[in-house]
């Protein structure tokens, strides 16, 4: 049993460990004198691009604007489908709608609860011109799959990458296996902020240039920690998604740490994997995993959460309704079973403490509280 609360997430003690590093940043944000747009958003731009090997990197405010703006700058135009999983955070369905396009569900993998490439085909039709997967929880989706079935159907692979830091197949990071891909740094992500923040990675330079322009009120040419580029000619209808220059410095001190912070996610998540031997089954991670949260597909699943709330721990169900099935999605006419592979991860998938503050101890006590609560059942 887990002695004292456990808490869903914290970074108190990643803050009190960096914070030399942090207020250091902060300062510097001060001295320079330009709040948002300035000079360590664009210091973290580079240091992104270093480290996911994307040819260009662009930040912004959220990683939901990071999807809409990466859209609009590919050029989806109202009336174009774009596929999306029906499991997935909210804002991979609610961006194409932002961004002037119609999602179009499809069911997911249960391997990986992203996008499941055979189902794409299935669900396209003469509008569909985007697909956009969502790599979800500690690995990436079936990209090879879903760029073969792209190239059939002359389909743009977007891909939702905001969980997927550190994630990379054949090498390549995620978000960069089709026209772009996002990051969200919200702060329980992997590598999060104190706030909202996100980026788009693309290598593509006009896709970029024009995500750069959205994001400035489709103001063109410089405008990063640019005082004079307020007066600046606007070439399109952008909005203000500049990114926070605090949260870009806060961002950069903790990149340093970030595969310090992989290893030890990957490190709990194993303990995870030994202590639930046998009681729960744990999802494959793959190959080379990056765990963003650790997930379990449980029977009893909201009888189970109430039971670690009772003891202190926190957990968060991904995602407690499919997309489909959403209250804004209501217009398209889905009905409970259309996707079931995607339902039943809805009902069945918890999320448990997963981040760098966690320790080991806890982790095992996570593990105890979960035996317990199945001990006798059959």
């Amino acid at each position: 049993m887990a002695e004292g609360p456990v808490p869903f997430f914290t970074q108190a003690r990643t803050f009190e460990r960096l914070w030399p590093e942090i207020s250091g940043r902060i300062c510097d944000v001060f001295d320079n004198g330009k709040f948002s747009h300035g000079e360590q958003v664009g210091e973290l731009e580079t240091a992104l691009a270093e480290y996911t090997g994307a040819r260009r990197v662009v930040g912004v405010n959220s990683g939901t604007d990071a999807l809409v703006l990466l859209l609009r700058a590919l050029g989806v135009r109202s009336g174009d489908e774009v596929v999306v999983p029906a499991y997935s955070f909210i804002a991979t369905a609610t961006a194409v709608v932002l961004a002037g396009g119609t999602p179009v569900f499809a069911d997911i993998d249960p391997a990986t609860y992203a996008l499941d490439p055979d189902e794409i085909a299935r669900v396209a039709t003469p509008r569909t011109r985007f697909v956009m997967p969502a790599h979800l929880f500690c690995r990436m989706a079936d990209v090879d799959g879903i760029n073969e079935v792209a190239r059939d159907l002359a389909l743009t692979v977007v891909e939702d990458s905001a969980e997927a830091i550190g994630m990379r197949h054949g090498g390549v990071h995620a978000g960069l296996h089709g026209a772009g891909g996002v990051l969200s740094f919200f702060p329980t992500k992997t590598l999060g902020a104190l706030g909202d923040a996100g980026a788009v990675l693309t290598d593509d330079d006009h896709v970029a240039d024009a995500v750069a322009a959205l994001r400035h009120h489709g103001r063109v040419g410089r405008t990063l920690n640019d005082f004079p580029a307020i007066s600046t000619e606007t070439a399109m209808a952008g909005t203000n998604s500049k990114m926070d220059d605090i949260q870009a410095a806060i961002l950069l001190a903790k990149l340093r740490h970030l595969d310090d912070d992989i290893a030890r996610r990957a490190a709990l998540a194993e303990r995870y994997r030994a202590g639930l031997d046998g009681v729960v089954p744990l999802p494959d991670p793959g190959d080379a995993p990056v765990f963003y949260v650790q997930l379990i597909e449980v029977e009893l699943r909201d009888a189970l959460a109430e039971h670690l709330a009772e003891r202190g721990i926190g957990t968060e169900v991904y995602y407690p309704a499919p997309l489909h099935l959403q209250p804004c999605f209501a217009a398209h006419g889905h009905r409970r079973g259309d996707f079931p592979r995607a339902e039943t991860a809805s009902a069945r998938a918890l999320a448990l403490p997963l981040h760098a503050d966690l320790e080991p101890e806890q982790v095992d006590g996570v593990c105890a509280t979960i035996r317990e609560f199945y001990a006798g059942r059959p």
